[in-house]
């Protein structure tokens, strides 16, 4: 429907409605066209702006993504995320691997922390991002779905009124043609008149005034009349 319209906006060379003995008339551009439509289907009730909400906004942590999953923290606060932040500490930059593991389970130790408690918050971290992953894609989804019917609907509003303006604008163009029909009927009937009028005019010139018995103008008629007088 779009690329159609498009056909009717001033890039595009624009085909015009004809009207009777040629007579054209260009429709009204695409831009014109969407807001007649939308003013149109607001005041019909088709389309009701913003009556969908959309999606939940995105959270902006992912520490409220695990407040929202009850996730606490496990063991005097050590957290997966805490042997993350160590990991990535200036004091262990310079140190290999075996060297950075021997220093985060030293402290591990020293703060009686379970290591299958660590690893037991990495599961349950990793499982509430990716559940809360797949509630966002649900809800872009169902958006998707009632956006979709929406966009069906004005689809469908969209044709109906552009094939009423259509027909509004033809008529439009078969009534100018149907004037101009008129215009230049009145217009040979006034030529026939003028052309009555003349040749009785030439018939009150008198006689030896030039008339040859042709048809002549009424001004000429005229002229030969003030001739005559003098």
């Amino acid at each position: 429907m779009f690329r159609r319209m498009f056909q009717f906006s001033s890039n595009e060379k624009q085909i015009p409605l004809a009207g009777r003995n040629g007579s054209t008339i260009h429709p009204m551009g695409v831009v014109g066209l969407a807001s007649a439509v939308q003013r149109e289907a607001e005041r019909s009730g088709t389309v009701t702006a913003g009556e969908v909400a959309g999606p939940t906004p995105v959270l902006e942590s992912f520490d409220e993504v695990y407040a929202n999953a009850g996730i606490k923290g496990t063991g005097r606060n050590y957290t997966i995320l805490k042997i993350a932040d160590m990991l990535n500490s200036k004091h262990l930059a310079d140190m290999t691997p075996d060297a950075k593991r021997n220093a985060l389970m030293m402290a591990l130790d020293a703060a009686d922390a379970e290591i299958g408690d660590l690893l037991q918050d990495a599961v349950t971290r990793n499982r509430a991002l990716d559940e809360y992953e797949e509630e966002r894609q649900e809800e872009v989804r169902n958006f998707e779905t009632v956006k979709a019917e929406e966009n069906n609907k004005l689809h469908a509003e969209m044709e109906r009124l552009t094939s009423q303006y259509m027909s509004r604008i033809q008529a439009n163009a078969d009534q100018v043609a149907r004037e101009q029909d008129n215009l230049r009927g009145w217009q040979k009937r006034k030529q026939q008149e003028s052309q009555r009028i003349t040749d009785a005019a030439t018939f009150c010139v008198p006689q030896g005034n030039g008339s040859n018995g042709n048809a002549i103008g009424l001004s000429a008629v005229l002229e030969r009349v003030n001739v005559s007088r003098r």
